[in-house]
């Protein structure tokens, strides 16, 4: 049996699948830094979407190997359904988007196999939800993923003050992150080809990098940090009362602990 402090961690056989997730994700984001032309491009995509089907099977394999059970797996799609729901709440205005505290949140109780998971089926139950449906989407599931499998893997053992201040950090590095990711899939296409700003296919890495940077600051400016203070200000402001309640849920709902019938003993009146 799994002692609850070893449940949602990633078999073997997860681990290998996710390190292919991350390859091809990686290789989908970083593109244009390496993409010796402009027709090499219509790639990028290719190896996003080779990434969606190891995704599934990464589920799959969590379930085959016991490390999800039925409990789990129906509140990740609770916990799915809220955190979509809580997205549009913002209306995407300035990257005002109130649901990555609760996924923070959750990756933070349930562990980095939970998190990333629950954000990428958060992502695509928001784009169903809203009808938000585009070439961004893949992109926008693997960077809600990652953020989740990062916000459950530090300091599990931190509580208190300790543990929220790591929250704040977690929370600015993920709503960074989140926009520098976005920016990396938007910037190729953004702003077209005769600026000085704009990618330049087959050029050295160093006049791209320096290019994209200066981009996602000016971008960064109107959403990315926006995104941090929200969030950070969700998270003190509600991160110990839902801790509480997560952790509470974990515990009463033992999950992974296998259900046992006992036969009760018929009394002799019975007979």
């Amino acid at each position: 049996m799994l002692k609850t402090s070893d449940i949602y961690r990633f078999s073997r056989r997860s681990q290998i699948t996710l390190f292919s997730v991350s390859i091809f994700t990686l290789a989908g984001f970083t593109w244009p830094f390496f993409a010796p032309d402009q027709s090499s491009a219509r790639f990028a995509q290719y190896f996003i979407w080779i990434a969606i089907p190891f995704t599934f099977f990464l589920l799959l394999a969590q379930l085959s190997d016991k490390s999800l059970d039925a409990k789990s797996v129906a509140l990740l799609g609770m916990l799915a359904a809220l955190i979509a729901a809580l997205r549009p709440l913002g209306a995407g205005a300035v990257g005002l988007e109130p649901m990555w505290f609760l996924l923070i949140l959750a990756a933070r109780v349930f562990g980095s196999a939970f998190g990333f998971l629950l954000g990428v089926l958060a992502m695509l139950a928001s784009a169903l939800l809203t009808g938000g449906m585009g070439p961004w989407l893949s992109y926008q599931l693997f960077a809600a993923g990652l953020i989740g499998l990062l916000a459950g893997a530090f300091f599990k053992n931190l509580r208190g003050r300790a543990e929220l201040a790591l929250l704040v950090i977690i929370a600015i590095i993920s709503s960074l992150s989140f926009g520098l990711l976005m920016d990396l899939q938007f910037w190729p296409w953004a702003i077209g080809a005769n600026t000085q700003l704009s990618f330049i296919p087959g050029a050295d890495l160093s006049v791209n990098l320096g290019r994209f940077i200066t981009f996602h600051f000016l971008s960064a400016m109107a959403w990315d940090i926006p995104r941090a203070i929200l969030t950070v200000a969700l998270t003190l402001a509600a991160g110990p009362a839902v801790l509480t309640a997560l952790r509470r849920t974990k515990k009463r709902a033992a999950f992974l602990t296998p259900i046992e019938f006992i036969e009760r003993a018929k009394s002799p009146e019975a007979i």
